[in-house]
């Protein structure tokens, strides 16, 4: 989400004997050996079978019509975390915002409390319209901080809020998606904050239109375990984030998570939603960062 902050690390590995091996192991991540190095000229979004966006706001100082025409070029199809007043360049260049935001209160001023629910449902009830009207798939909403509330008493609220709107994105075939968010590094005292919560939320709602975001950069710090997550559980999940761990930069040979095997775990669940890198980049070329992240993901 666009308030986000700013290792285990592969190189001590990589300057032994071992590590020397280990390279030739790690090379589908950080190169993708049946394509060229990307360099944020070319397509490299080849697959189809994972369904590529990215979030806008990593890219400080770039707009939708700055990256709109990128993301067609790499062959991405959406761009993530927009609000409807910058949508105007996705259809031109044959994109959708596969994940709207523009929900009362943010983060951290969320469905877990019940006097936000009418200034809260007054946006997601224009924000399912905007969508419907142009076929986009998902709202994103949050829990909001627990600021010492029950976790118990949190689901229950959130679902009482849920329900208020949930009817009319079912009638309009519209996904309302909870983020679920770190709050160790980044969102101190998010609620909303472990898969079990999320999940348990989910089931008080009872609705196919309402599902977890489920960020792996954020999961990944909180509980770790994330192919066996998806695996067991990807039935809650509409729609995931990128990020590496730590950090929150690129997802190549500085961090801990290893992407392919994690997009292999999604593309065997049978998943048609969307991937959106979520990452800051933190080269010089945050483009080349962007098209090499997608390569890589492009399993």
């Amino acid at each position: 989400m666009s308030d986000r902050p700013a290792n285990p690390s592969r190189r001590n590995l990589l300057r032994t004997a071992t590590g020397v091996a280990a390279a030739s192991v790690l090379a589908p991540q950080l190169r993708a050996d049946d394509k060229p190095s990307p360099d944020g000229n070319s397509k490299v979004a080849t697959n189809g079978r994972i369904n590529h966006s990215v979030c806008l706001w990593c890219y400080s100082g770039m707009k939708s019509t700055d990256m709109a025409p990128v993301a067609k070029r790499l062959g991405l199809k959406a761009i993530d975390l927009l609000t409807p007043k910058d949508w105007g360049p996705l259809k031109e260049n044959g994109l959708i915002c596969s994940m709207t935001s523009g929900v009362w209160g943010g983060i951290t001023k969320g469905l877990n409390r019940r006097e936000h629910h009418e200034p809260i449902k007054k946006t997601l009830m224009e924000l399912v319209e905007a969508n419907a009207s142009q076929g986009y798939p998902n709202v994103i909403c949050f829990s909001g901080n627990r600021d010492k509330q029950d976790d118990a008493e949190g689901i229950k609220v959130c679902a009482e809020g849920i329900k208020q709107v949930i009817g009319e994105y079912e009638k309009r075939g519209v996904n309302l998606c909870m983020e679920l968010l770190n709050s160790r590094v980044d969102h101190k005292d998010y609620q909303c904050d472990k898969s079990a919560w999320g999940i348990e939320l989910v089931k008080a709602v009872g609705s196919e239109r309402f599902k977890l975001l489920y960020d792996i950069y954020h999961m990944q710090i909180m509980e770790g375990d994330v192919i066996a997550t998806i695996k067991r559980d990807n039935q809650y999940f509409a729609h995931y984030h990128t990020g590496g761990v730590p950090g929150r930069h690129e997802i190549d040979d500085t961090q801990e998570l290893y992407y392919p095997a994690i997009m292999k775990a999604i593309v065997d669940t049978k998943f048609t939603g969307y991937v959106a890198q979520e990452f800051i980049p933190a080269k010089k070329d945050k483009i080349a960062s962007l098209a090499a992240a997608v390569q890589v993901c492009d399993v």
